[in-house]
């Protein structure tokens, strides 16, 4: 009887939404066909339905079994399994997350939303990720209209539902009081949509937090030199969010510390790259000490070309130091370049430009590179 059911309802929701007048008598007949089971004393077994029919473990039903003690029949559950089936999805993937959902009508609740959220553009499987990403919050009648809102901001459903990944609070959090003041701010600032959708990804908490703590944030990247309108506001953003005052100072305080920098080169490196105030310290420690003892850069050199400190140590900094080196030594190449426009090149840019041109005067060059790359010292390289 189950495999009927979801045969029925997989061809209902495969149906277009104007298809969906038709769910009602489906669910009348469905409900009617429910086999009958015969009374017990204890009622209708919820901990051994959820267990032998969902999929659930025994705790994971234990727990669950009280928010569905009033059910006195497996009808409505098992339309719901169906319903689910029919997305692609099992009673465990979303059950053990939200066991009301086996209370949810699919007539009135469940079928009419895959019907409007197929009209927003969502494909199935979309539609099936964000059941299982938020269940609870996918039946409740506010989620079609707040997708209306977040998916032209984001750009699209991908992004969206990624972003949902890491905070499902978008879908409950006040959209009048919370995100749309807090996106109109960000505008305001300059951030367009695509800026905003790439720090929410990052920082899921900056919508639907506080308005004031928002400009909050925005005010502590201004006091650090990235002012609105600045294309390194998002990323000075992201460096700020969530961090009290005295941590930021912190942090500054280390970088002067680790760089030997003074009040204003450690605000000339935040501005040129706000990332180095989420770096950790130890990755911090090691790039200093090789840039200032192996390299031999001074300490206002890096701040103005603080991007540097973005760059992997093991994956480019220290392999193409000892290519330019190794090249320099031998007499292979013909002008000045530094480590900081070497690191800028793309990978494939710097092998085209630095490593290909030389392989008949340097034939294992190519091979040592990939092997620094991996954290290997290649004996082939002439260190001195």
């Amino acid at each position: 009887m189950l495999r009927l059911r979801e045969c029925v309802v997989s061809r209902l929701l495969s149906s277009s939404p104007t298809s969906s007048s038709a769910i009602f008598p489906l669910c009348r007949l469905l409900s009617a066909a429910a086999p009958h089971i015969s009374p017990n004393p204890s009622g209708f077994a919820v901990e051994e339905y959820l267990v032998a029919t969902c999929g659930l473990t025994r705790p994971q039903a234990l727990k669950a079994s009280p928010k569905l003690s009033h059910l006195n029949s497996p009808a409505n559950p098992d339309a719901v399994l169906a319903f689910l089936s029919g997305l692609g999805l099992s009673g465990a993937d979303v059950v053990a997350k939200d066991p009301l959902f086996l209370c949810a009508s699919v007539g009135r609740t469940l079928a009419p939303k895959v019907a409007e959220l197929t009209g927003l553009g969502l494909s199935r499987p979309e539609i099936a990720r964000l059941v299982s990403l938020t269940p609870d919050r996918f039946r409740r009648r506010a989620i079609v209209s707040k997708l209306q809102y977040y998916l032209p901001l984001f750009g699209s459903s991908h992004n969206f539902l990624r972003l949902l990944k890491r905070s499902s609070h978008l879908l409950s959090s006040d959209l009048d009081k919370l995100v749309k003041p807090n996106v109109a701010f960000l505008r305001e600032c300059g951030l367009g949509d695509c800026d905003i959708a790439k720090l929410c990804i990052r920082e899921p908490r900056m919508l639907i937090t506080n308005p004031e703590r928002v400009r909050a944030m925005v005010a502590c990247a201004e006091r650090l030199g990235v002012p609105r309108g600045s294309g390194m506001l998002r990323q000075a953003l992201q460096a700020v969010a969530f961090l009290s005052e005295e941590k930021v100072a912190a942090k500054l305080d280390y970088l002067k510390n680790t760089f030997r920098w003074s009040d204003a080169e450690v605000r000339i490196a935040v501005r040129r790259y706000p990332g180095v105030l989420k770096n950790t310290k130890g990755p911090l420690k090691r790039r200093s000490e090789f840039l200032f003892s192996k390299v031999g850069l001074e300490p206002m050199y890096i701040a103005h070309r603080s991007e540097i400190l973005s760059y992997s140590m093991e994956g480019r900094l220290r392999p193409r130091y000892y290519v330019i080196k190794f090249l320099k030594q031998n007499g292979l190449l013909d002008r000045d370049l530094s480590l900081y426009s070497a690191v800028k090149m793309s990978d494939k840019v710097f092998v085209e430009k630095l490593i290909c041109p030389h392989k008949e005067a340097a034939p294992h060059l190519a091979e040592d590179y990939a092997a620094a790359c991996k954290g290997e010292v290649p004996t082939n390289f002439r260190f001195t």
